[in-house]
């Protein structure tokens, strides 16, 4: 438990100040303060360092939880039979000759800000965000449904702040590095959470901060295996918002007492930190004292996380649907200093839910996912053009996999998961303009050109930002860990 000592003072509602800050390292959203890891720094050469290295400032990671089918989105195959084909057409884009979904005429239309990767490949056809999120050479079904297996490797966002605390020596930066919208990954449906955005190895210290979301949604969303809920992706309320690590669900080791405690003390935050700021010194503290009291009595994060200081039109601008919004919010974060912003589009109310679309597949894309995606998406891109931030923040749009080339005969049509070829999208930060890289077959089953490697792109992403994709770092061992396991910076997603 971290402990900062003082004079016992009584808050409004009870709770005594000393409480306040024995919140035991605020592990109830994923970020624990209770110590700092004094490990040996890893090297992070940049000698040799090849085209646009420490391009990117910041990196706002969008994560499509369920994985969208590549036929849909970016790489549609309009020649291929009507069993694979589906539903959906092709449009043209901005970039003569590029076709991708009719259902993302917005993502069209900024083609020529893009690059689309239509070779994606790897031999893990489960939701294996680990595999897509973290340099592990190779996962199971148990890795991934356990987020604190010791096996575990360092979220991407993890290894970022990790290099960042070690370069500055542990000081404090005004903003936390490595931030995950706009809950807890797993937190809101039937099952527990899965694995993924963790520190592992480097520590719980090197968890995303996480912020929370309590309300539903206000629509509907198009059934999943039958049933219907209401989802805050599709729709929520202006008045909707994000908090700071609010009421998500408990670690299995924060006791329910602490966990509730927690809470009650979360929400005393704005109404204790101005008496904090007032009445306290923090120069004799050490340093895991100073960052749990700089949390809690910082209002940059709380303000940067408020999008609803936007203008109304800005807001519209994005979609006021939880993804729309928390896109908006990582341009606030990454505009305030946030180093690495995660947004993340989970499952909600259902594990099948989200781009998982096994069953209902055309409606789901077609009246809710792919119209969410396109407006958010590239309302944050052109948000950041606008205001000069485009070309030092770099976005990519990833997910596990992607999806089979034969639709079945489920209601609604649906496909299962394929990892053997998948699309992304990418943009900024140093990445190229109106490209693409890699082709697949007649039926988008197999890669055919440029077979790109989810730990390439891992690679890469760290070479933009300023990090030698060859760096390691130290496992509980002491043992020297390759930060993308096997991937390589791949110059090829930069136009070279």
């Amino acid at each position: 438990m971290l402990r900062i000592f003082g004079n016992r003072k009584t808050l409004c509602d009870g709770v005594t100040r000393r409480d306040l800050l024995h919140i035991g390292g605020l592990g109830a959203f994923g970020f624990m303060l209770g110590h700092l890891l004094r490990l040996p720094k890893a090297e992070a050469s940049a000698d040799n360092a090849g085209p646009r290295f420490a391009q990117a400032k910041s990196c706002i990671l969008i994560y499509k939880y369920g994985s969208p089918a590549q036929h849909e989105t970016f790489d549609p195959k309009p020649e291929a039979p009507v069993e694979v084909q589906g539903e959906m057409q092709a449009i043209p884009t901005a970039v003569p000759g590029v076709n991708i979904c009719e259902h993302l005429p917005q993502t069209a239309a900024i083609a020529d800000r893009l690059t689309f990767v239509r070779s994606l490949t790897h031999p893990y056809p489960l939701h294996g965000t680990v595999y897509a999120t973290t340099g592990i050479p190779e996962v199971d079904t148990k890795i991934e449904a356990k987020p604190r297996d010791k096996r575990q490797w360092p979220f991407i966002g993890s290894i970022v702040d990790y290099l960042d605390d070690q370069r500055s020596g542990g000081r404090l930066p005004e903003m936390p590095r490595n931030i995950a919208l706009p809950f807890v990954m797993g937190s809101k449906n039937e099952y527990p959470p899965l694995a993924g955005p963790y520190g592992a190895f480097l520590g719980t210290r090197y968890d995303p901060v996480y912020t929370d979301f309590t309300a539903k949604g206000t629509r509907l969303a198009p059934a999943v295996t039958g049933r219907e809920f209401y989802d805050p992706y599709l729709s929520i309320e202006p008045t909707d918002k994000l908090e700071l690590a609010g009421n998500g669900r408990p670690h299995d080791d924060v006791p329910a007492g602490r966990f509730k405690l927690r809470q009650a003390l979360l929400k005393q935050f704005d109404e204790s930190r101005r008496w904090l700021e007032q009445h306290e010194r923090i120069d004799t503290y050490d340093l895991q004292q100073q960052m749990a009291y700089s949390l809690l009595t910082s209002g940059k994060i709380h303000t940067a996380l408020d999008y609803a200081l936007e203008p109304d039109a800005v807001r519209d601008r994005y979609g006021m649907t939880l993804f729309g919004q928390s896109c908006l919010a990582a341009r606030r974060l990454v505009e305030a200093g946030g180093k690495f912003v995660t947004v993340i589009w989970d499952a909600y109310g259902l594990n099948a839910g989200s781009w998982d679309t096994h069953i209902n597949h055309f409606a789901r894309l077609k009246d809710y996912l792919l119209p969410v995606f396109d407006q958010g998406f590239t309302a944050l891109v052109l948000d950041l053009e606008e205001r000069g931030m485009l070309e030092e923040t770099l976005v990519l749009v990833i997910s596990e996999h992607g999806r089979t080339p034969k639709i079945d005969d489920a209601k609604g049509g649906g496909r299962g998961h394929w990892s053997r070829a998948y699309s992304q999208v990418y943009a900024g930060g140093g990445m190229a303009r109106g490209h693409v890289v890699g082709a697949t077959d007649k039926v988008g089953g197999d890669v055919i050109d440029t077979p790109v490697s989810p730990k390439d792109v891992l690679a890469t992403a760290f070479h933009l930002l300023g990090i030698d994709p060859e760096t390691t770092v130290p496992d509980t061992l002491g043992r020297p860990m390759p930060i993308t396991g096997t991937g390589k910076f791949r110059p090829e997603l930069l136009g070279g």
